[in-house]
């Protein structure tokens, strides 16, 4: 039987992963930092699918929570076979704001750690022969939406780098870049949304059977919804002062949101 190790994955997006990868038969191992949410969640998957489960509390703001998943992707006992690394948080405030260990720690789950992750993945499914490698980022990589963006943006061309050097073999990598996802992380990072149309919002289950069907089919760039494909193929082609300019003009609304 297949496993696969999911970071962030007892709430949100991450939980949709564990949902969608356990209902098609793979062992579950489960990565974030609270232990009970851990095994309740554990709990609750071996109970609805069937599948046996595993959980790795570990903090991925810092190196020594990184090696510590870094291992377990490495080990030969019990081998993973899919990693998708979810884990992520965003900002309440802008850069210059925000106190700079707060922007460095995310940094540190939003990209490094999809390094050191990704690297110890690549180079054990390489040895097995097959693998793959799921790394959720947002269609904010295509903006220059503050440090969070940038964050997404050198995962996701990391990502691309990642499946360059793999062609050939049967270990792909594929970059995730979701829009707005009904989740907890607009509400963890006090972010009041509720001037978005209900239409952009994507549900998270969606997210996750898109992608996983995507990666499956061996594509570097998965982008769920219709509606943010379309927009995806435009931020790529849009001239860069353009894209400033409306990236400006979603920060002042998102200012505006967070102290009406």
């Amino acid at each position: 039987m297949t496993r696969a190790l999911i970071t962030g994955g007892s709430s949100g997006i991450g939980l949709s992963f564990a949902k969608a990868l356990a209902a098609q038969g793979h062992d579950i191992v489960l990565v974030a930092r609270n232990q009970e949410s851990l095994d309740s969640t554990a709990r609750d998957l071996g109970s609805e699918y069937g599948v046996n489960t595993e959980t790795i509390s570990a903090d991925l703001c810092d190196r020594g929570g990184m090696e510590t998943v870094a291992r377990r992707l490495g080990s030969s006992e019990l081998p993973i076979d899919i990693l998708v690394n979810n884990a992520g948080f965003g900002l309440k405030r802008s850069f210059l704001s925000s106190d700079l260990v707060d922007v460095e720690a995310m940094d540190n789950v939003l990209h490094r750690a999809v390094v050191v992750l990704s690297h110890a993945a690549a180079k054990a499914m390489l040895g097995r022969g097959f693998g793959a490698i799921i790394n959720v980022t947002s269609l904010s990589a295509y903006t220059t939406m503050g440090p969070y963006a940038a964050s997404k943006s050198a995962a996701t061309v990391f990502t691309e780098a990642l499946a360059n050097e793999l062609r050939g073999s049967k270990v792909t990598a594929t970059a995730v870049l979701p829009g707005f996802v009904h989740s907890d992380f607009h509400r963890r990072a006090q972010i009041r949304m509720g001037w978005l149309p209900s239409w952009l919002w994507l549900d998270a289950d969606h997210v996750a059977k898109a992608a996983i069907r995507d990666a499956r089919a061996g594509r570097v760039l998965s982008v769920p919804g219709g509606a943010y494909s379309v927009a995806a193929v435009l931020a790529r082609a849009m001239p860069r002062p353009l894209i400033h300019r409306v990236s400006r003009g979603f920060q002042g609304r998102r200012v505006a949101s967070k102290t009406s």
